[in-house]
Parts: structure tokens; sequence; C-alpha cells
């Protein structure tokens, strides 16, 4: 079978035309008909479902159906964007449980009854597997709930499903399409859906801007969830690392990998953001968060909040495409007028960062995912990167593509040798001491805006994606906080505005990218355009 035959075949045999009757058969409850443009939950923020839920306008079962409903027909069917890799069969019935407690006086809080994806490389302990993507872990249930999972069922949250992705989170070939993966297929973009998602959290960029779910969680280590957020037309928040805990999910990077939330509007991306914080004992890196953490990041909202602040223009992540940089000339102008000081800045560190992040990572995935495939017990489907890379050459479908990423890290030597600590210490110099503090302090700046990336290309699976400029290094790479807020649109594709800056200022982010998406305004619901 042809390689190009395979992108899109594999997610039918996981999530095929029995979804439909599977929640259909539930109950006789009408469900709105998720083809109209009368679905009644469309661009529905948290705070008014929460209203809604409270006047008795309709109950967490409804909801949770509506939009099953509109992921069959528009999803799986119809214009396919093939953003969900996995239903959740138990989503009704936790959601009765839940409609019940709210008949009980009981609310967990914001986060009570709504509807969120995970991408599926975070551990959940359900019916539902959990595969990065990879054919070599189907069938795959993890012992325990990763720490995101049990913080989001804690909250209230319903876990609707799983979000396709980047086959191991887009670090498995130098070659790929964004959003692809073997288990899954290919996801689109539901603006122009023969244009890509971008990134490794695609189906959750995806799903959250189609309306499939209110909330997604998505996974970056370096652009994977700023990238689909951007692409999708998105709010995405990649946290300081070690303010979201990892344990439970499936690793690239132990020094830049983190979760964050992907929505549709700065507000619920900052509620879901203060559900998942916290210190976990499983991941060492959550203890730097103490004192620096909230578990309510709304009060920092604030749309006067531009006034007075120094912000950086970060001139070298621009150039690569005139429209886009016309964008954020207007941005700046929008940012002026709400009161803000806007410099030029054209360089943040060495910019030597690249080259000792890559070897890092290769050092860091080797050993992570060897862990993670020890945590999954005796009966995990593979044990080791090694028996991954011989799983890959023998598959009908992973054979197709190439593993030059898998091969490297396998060749890679453990965490202990002076080599990887010297590499890890010469990074985080360059983009910590000599990078973004060193330009924060110098300038007495606020943050970083920056363009988040280019407007989506056309999906090409023989020749990969086609990055043409993006601005999610810094940050990633030493760790820093980053979101990505839609800024403007280059004909039908949105693109987005970065904010970034020093370690655990997330509250003085979100007050500036509020006041920005307010005096804005360009998030606008996708319309599944046929080009």
């Amino acid at each position: 079978m042809k390689r190009r035959n395979f992108i899109s075949h594999s997610a039918k045999a996981v999530v095929g035309a029995h979804l439909w009757t599977i929640y259909a058969c539930q109950s006789s409850t009408p469900v709105a008909d998720a083809t109209s443009t009368t679905f009644p939950f469309e661009e529905v923020t948290i705070d008014q479902m929460q209203t809604g839920f409270a006047q008795g306008d309709f109950t967490i079962e409804e909801v949770i159906k509506a939009y099953l409903a509109r992921i069959e027909t528009l999803d799986q069917a119809g214009p396919k964007i093939n953003s969900i890799i996995e239903l959740n069969p138990d989503a009704v019935a936790i959601a009765q449980t839940l409609d019940q407690e709210l008949q009980a006086g009981q609310s967990r809080g914001p986060l009570h009854g709504i509807p969120i994806v995970l991408k599926d490389n975070i551990d959940t302990h359900d019916k539902m597997m959990t595969t990065a993507g990879s054919r070599a872990l189907l069938g795959s249930k993890p012992l325990q709930d990763s720490w995101v999972t049990a913080k989001l069922r804690e909250a209230g949250a319903v876990i609707i499903g799983k979000a396709n992705l980047s086959e191991w989170a887009n670090f498995r070939s130098n070659v790929s399409s964004s959003g692809w993966s073997g288990r899954g297929g290919q996801t689109r973009n539901p603006y122009v859906i023969d244009r890509n998602p971008c990134g490794s959290s695609a189906g959750s960029g995806a799903a959250v801007s189609a309306n499939f779910c209110m909330l997604a969680i998505g996974t970056e280590t370096n652009g994977s969830i700023v990238c689909p957020s951007h692409a999708n037309g998105v709010v995405g928040i990649k946290p300081t690392v070690g303010l979201v805990s990892r344990a439970g999910i499936i690793p690239i990077s132990e020094t830049q990998d983190t979760a964050g939330p992907m929505a549709r509007t700065v507000r619920d991306a900052a509620i879901c953001l203060g559900a998942l914080t916290g210190i976990d004992e499983k991941d060492d890196k959550t203890a730097d968060s103490e004192g620096k953490s909230y578990t309510d990041y709304t009060p920092f909202l604030n749309k006067d909040g531009l006034k007075g602040k120094k912000i950086a223009l970060y001139t070298s992540s621009m150039g690569f495409h005139r429209e886009v940089d016309a964008r954020i000339e207007e941005a700046v102008a929008v940012m002026e007028k709400q009161g803000a000081e806007i410099i030029r800045l054209d360089k943040i560190g060495s910019g030597n960062g690249g080259r000792t992040s890559f070897q890092v990572m290769l050092y860091e995935f080797k050993d992570g995912l060897n862990k993670y495939f020890a945590s999954l017990g005796p009966d995990a489907p593979v044990k080791s990167l090694e028996e991954l890379i011989a799983f890959n050459k023998q598959d009908e479908i992973e054979s197709l593509f190439d593993q030059d990423l898998l091969e490297r890290a396998q060749g890679m030597e453990g965490l202990d040798t002076p080599k990887y600590k010297e590499l890890l210490a010469e990074m985080l110099e360059n983009t910590r001491d000599k990078g973004i503090d060193e330009a924060m302090a110098e300038h007495g700046l606020s943050a970083i805006i920056a363009p988040t990336g280019s407007a989506a290309w056309k999906t090409d699976p023989i020749n990969g994606d086609l990055f043409l400029g993006g601005s999610s290094s810094p940050a990633a790479r030493a760790g820093y906080p980053n979101i990505t807020v839609p800024m403007g649109w280059i004909e039908d594709l949105p693109v987005g505005l970065s904010f970034f800056g020093a370690a655990w200022t997330e509250p003085l982010l979100l007050e500036i990218a509020y006041a920005f998406e307010q005096a804005s305004l360009q998030r606008k619901a996708p319309t599944f355009i046929e080009s």
C-alpha cells in the first residue's frame, strides 16, 4: 500500500462509523443538530455554560451529547477534520453523575460539566488508550491517571476523548506532516481543510477551534501548544516548566516539556490553567513552583492591562512573510493605543540554543521514553525505545515513514554523562541568564512579543511541513511561559501573537494578553472551507 493512502486511512480503523451508534443509542433525549448553524453551544464560554447549568437551561448530559454528535457529523464525517483519535465511552455516564451533583447543590467549580479533550500522550486510567499516536502502543492502558487528568476529573471536567497528534509529539522524523500519526491519520485545519493544523498538539487545537469541545490540553517541547493554537485561531498557554506536573505524560524532554490549556478565549484558558497547578512528588520540577503558582488566574485579567507596560517586539522573528509582518504592526498599534510602550529587540541570547537544545532532547527522549514504558508495567506493548524502533520497521504503516530521530536518540548515552550535563548547562545559561532574563532586565520589560508563526500551509505528506518562521524557541528552550492569542487574518487563515517573558510570570502575561484580546477581538469560528 502506498504511503499517501494511509494519511487518512488509519483513523477510520479506530474511530469509525460505530461512534454514532454508541452515543445515539444511550438515550432518547434529543440533541442539537451538529451540522446546523443553530448548534447552541458554538463559541460558548465557560462562564456562559455555568450560567446555563445554574438556570436549568440545559443539563450536562445534554451538553455532552450535543458535542459528541457534532464530533460525529463534522470531525468523523462531513469535512472530516479528524481531530479526535478516540472518544470516551463513559462520557455520558460521567455527565449524568455530575448532573446529580448539581441537583444536590454541589458544584466542583468553574470546570464542572465542561467538555474537554486531552492530547493522546496524556495518560488516562479508563477505557481509553494512551498511544502518542503510535500503532506500537495500540491497546496500551496506563495503570493510573496522569496528574493533569486527575486534576481535571477532580475539578468536574468531562473528558470526552483524546485528540490526535503528531506521532510521538513530532519527535520521530525530521520530515513529518504535523497532525499525522500512524494510529490517527491526518488532522485537518478547520478553517481551510486542506491546510495544516500545525504542531504536535494539532488535534487539540483543531478540536477546540471547531467547537468539538470547550477546552483542550496540549503539550509542548518547542512550539507544540503555541503553533497549533495560532494556526487554529485559539488561545494557547505554554506554562513555565514546573507549573504543571508532567507525571503520566509521554515525554520528549525533561527540561522543556510541559502541558498547557488551549481555549477559545484567554479567560477560559486562565480558568483551566488554575485547575492544573500544584506540587507533585512525581515531578521534581513542580517543587520550584511553590509560592509562584495560583489555583485561580482570573483575578489577573484586566482590560486595561496594557497601560504602562513596556514590551519588546522581537524583530528577529519577523521577515518571513510580509502579511504576517503587517499583522504584527497592526497589533503593535493596538497595544500602543491601549497605553503600552513598544520597543524593538533584535536579539535574545547568543543564538546557539538550537544546537544544544536538540542534543539535550535526544539524550532526554531516550531516558524519558524508557522510563515511561516501564511505568506501564509488565503488559506494556513495547518495553524500550529499541523495541519501538524494531516494531516500526515491521509495521505496514509505521514502516512507510522515517524514524531517524528515534534512531539517533537510541544511540545516546545516559543522563549521568559529562557531555549531557555540559550541553544542558550551556543551553540554560544561553537561554535564561544570558537570554530572556538578560533582555528583560536590560530593557525593563514586562513581556516580549513576536509572531507565533505563518499562516497554515497546505498539508503535504510527501515533503512534510513548510515552516516559514516562528518564535517559540526562546521561551521553550528556557522553560519559560508563552501565551499566544489570535491577532489577525491572512485571507481565511488566522495568525497569532505570542507573549513571553521570565519564569513564573503567567499572571503578568495573562494580564497583557487579555488586554490585547479584548482590544482586538480577532477570534472567529471556522467554517470548514473547501479550497
